[in-house]
């Protein structure tokens, strides 16, 4: 059942501004306007004396000609008002005191609405797949965009919203209800937020808004710490048979993963060309990363190139041109749950804990630099790579090594 659109409140009130009298003595009329709270002046260019000005009745009190004029063209302008007001309800159109104004004095101007402009980027985006874009990248801008739209209807009662009429006031609504209404965590309820945001800038640089409404406001990410599989772990699931052939392929591109650090758009992207030899006969993955573009240069260790040779003659892969047999995310990750029970793995296996895996217990464990680390898992800088980089127990030790020797035989 949709939501009835709510309509606006209208109040119209005109008075003299009696501190900045005219060069003939009189005091200048003005109109407010008043429309759901938020205010809008127009200066009627019509005088009064100030002694004639009945503020009550908003109206001259003389009897004279020019009295009866000024009242008569009182009554005209605000019949004007309630017309244009009226006509934009009929018309279905956000109804604003600066819209109000700007007919009035004849100067509708071109106005963007939030939704229209968030349309046109997720629109440009949508045909950029495949150049700048991923298609899972512009389906979370489309759920974006959808969540804002519910959020307007629910707490506004109105279909769209003009940007000049945004305030940091509407952007902490938003982040509010997606968390309350909507169930969001607050990493989830900033990445909506950071959608909008992106959205405003555009906004802003078009000079279609004049007030940033994220001025001001701060927010603060919660740090998630990813799970990874420790050596054990991972031995245990390298080294499981399975009568399954499905979850067999599914563990493989899994450690393939582990391996080389390669996350899941990537491996299900890899084939024969990204596959090179340097000079001295070693072999390279060599792709840009779907999702940053960032060229990655992967050495190939002998277990992923096992598990390469596994595949090579594999019917389905030699068909679709790829190096691996990799189903979908979403298949994937509920097949990975489905290994990690059969592995005793009391950990929740997605493909990017694959990626943990890699860049922890395979690269930095065994001291592999945090800066060659970054150029494997196709990084533009090394802050991105410390999120990976979480601390061993075993590398501890080992940086301690030296320490324990040094004192070790030190009398207390």
């Amino acid at each position: 059942m949709g939501i009835e659109k709510r309509r606006s409140t209208l109040s119209v009130l005109f008075y003299i501004k009696r501190q900045k009298l005219l060069k003939n003595g009189e005091a200048p009329v003005c109109m407010r306007i008043t429309v759901d709270k938020r205010k809008a002046e127009i200066v009627i260019k019509r005088s009064v004396p100030v002694e004639l000005w009945n503020q009550s009745k908003e109206c001259s009190k003389g009897k004279d000609r020019s009295s009866q004029e000024l009242n008569h063209y009182i009554n005209s302008v605000r019949a004007r008002v309630l017309q244009i007001h009226r006509e934009l309800e009929i018309d279905n159109k956000v109804v604003t005191a600066d819209i109000i104004r700007d007919r009035y004095y004849g100067r509708d101007k071109v106005q963007y609405t939030l939704l229209e402009v968030y349309a046109d980027h997720n629109k440009k985006c949508r045909a950029l797949i495949g150049k700048e874009y991923t298609e899972s990248t512009v389906t979370k801008f489309e759920t974006s965009i959808n969540r804002l739209r519910e959020f307007i209807r629910f707490r506004y009662h109105k279909d769209d919203f003009f940007l000049n009429e945004l305030d940091g006031q509407f952007i902490r609504d938003f982040e509010y209800w997606l968390k309350t209404s909507i169930g969001c965590q607050n990493n989830s309820a900033l990445k909506h937020l950071k959608n909008l945001k992106k959205v405003i800038r555009i906004a802003l640089a078009n000079e279609w808004i004049k007030k940033d409404p994220f001025y001001g406001i701060h927010f603060r990410i919660d740090e998630v710490n990813v799970e990874f599989l420790s050596k054990e772990e991972l031995d245990r699931l390298m080294d499981k048979d399975f009568d399954i052939k499905r979850l067999e392929q599914v563990r493989d591109v899994f450690a393939f993963c582990c391996f080389t650090g390669m996350a899941f758009a990537d491996v299900q992207q890899l084939s024969k060309e990204h596959l090179v030899r340097d000079n001295e006969g070693n072999l390279w993955i060599r792709k840009a990363r779907q999702k940053t573009k960032q060229m990655c240069n992967i050495p190939v260790i002998s277990p992923a190139r096992k598990l390469i040779d596994k595949y090579s003659n594999q019917p389905d892969c030699i068909a679709k041109n790829v190096l691996l047999p990799v189903l979908s995310n979403q298949k994937m990750n509920a097949y990975l749950k489905e290994i990690a029970d059969i592995c005793g793995i009391q950990k929740r296996l997605t493909t990017h804990v694959a990626r943990h895996t890699a860049a922890t217990v395979v690269f930095l464990a065994n001291e592999v630099s945090m800066e060659n680390v970054a150029k494997i898992l196709g990084h533009s800088n090394i802050r991105m790579t410390q999120h990976y980089a979480k601390v061993l127990d075993t590398s501890i030790l080992r940086d301690m090594g030296n320490v324990e020797r040094n004192f070790s035989k030190r009398q207390i």
